[in-house]
């Protein structure tokens, strides 16, 4: 029974830390890249408010509501594209990555839409898999401090082993307590770090859409694809839902100014 089930953690951790590992990031699609044209007419401006403004034109199709801390379009000048929201450059990876999260050395890759998923299973497959053996290890513990296990070598390996599974159940537990919390509240470690900026202004809680719907938008409406590493999460990545509807999210109210008036707002509440 032990080995059945030491095995069966152990295919879900390694399944798992596969699948973090050699998911590719993904990046914006073409319609985010500036065309040649318009490429050349961005470089050539050297009036920094013509070129916000070049952005905002360039821009006025695309589903973009996250700005600069001053208001601006998010431009990548080192991949030359607006950037989608929650979307941001890895200087590791050397590329724009969608919803990114942070850069991994653990993996050796960059977590985002792509593979956050993924790299939530595997810390908490990892979590399982140290308790298990560390649970499993502790009887023989005892036997070695009551002096019941004869053979020097034993010794060796369940001291190591005990060691070992809990001091990195300790800290993946730590890691993968912070991810929940980061998950229950939909946002990424960047956006934890970096309040972002809407067009109506910073709002730390603008994606957040309640306790479901914000682990929805990591594991998907399926609750059977939630504990195994395939593709489940909702939408392309480009986009995301926000917490209420205003400015912020409506084109047509892009350009204009924030409702004055706060008693038909409270009645729209």
């Amino acid at each position: 029974i032990y080995l059945i089930l030491y095995h069966a953690i152990f295919v879900f951790f390694a399944w798992t830390y596969w699948k973090s590992v050699f998911t590719l990031p993904q990046q914006p699609n073409e319609k985010f890249h500036l065309s040649y044209t318009d490429k050349e007419r961005y470089e050539n401006e050297e009036r920094p408010e013509v070129q916000k403004q070049m952005l905002v034109d360039m821009a006025k199709n695309l589903p973009v509501y996250t700005r600069t801390e001053s208001g601006a379009i998010r431009f990548c000048d080192r991949c030359h594209l607006i950037k989608p929201d929650r979307c941001h450059h890895c200087s590791v990876c050397a590329m724009c990555v969608l919803k990114m999260d942070h850069h991994c050395p653990w993996v050796n890759n960059c977590i985002g839409f792509s593979n956050y998923k993924f790299f939530l299973q595997f810390l908490a497959y990892a979590v399982l898999y140290c308790l298990y053996i560390a649970t499993t290890v502790f009887s023989y513990f005892i036997k070695y401090w009551r002096g019941e296990l004869p053979s020097v070598r034993s010794k060796f390996h369940v001291l190591f082993l005990l060691f070992v599974a809990c001091m990195f159940f300790v800290s993946l537990v730590i890691l993968f307590g912070y991810h929940c919390w980061l998950v229950s509240r939909n946002k990424t470690t960047l956006e934890a770090f970096y309040t972002p900026v809407f067009i109506s202004g910073p709002e730390k809680n603008g994606f957040n859409l309640g306790f479901i719907k914000n682990i929805q938008q990591v594991f998907g409406e399926n609750k059977k694809f939630w504990l195994i590493p395939v593709g489940s999460s909702p939408g392309d990545g480009h986009s995301f839902p926000m917490r209420s509807i205003n400015e912020s999210q409506n084109p047509l109210l892009a350009n204009e100014q924030p409702w004055e008036d706060n008693e038909d707002d409270n009645q729209g509440e």
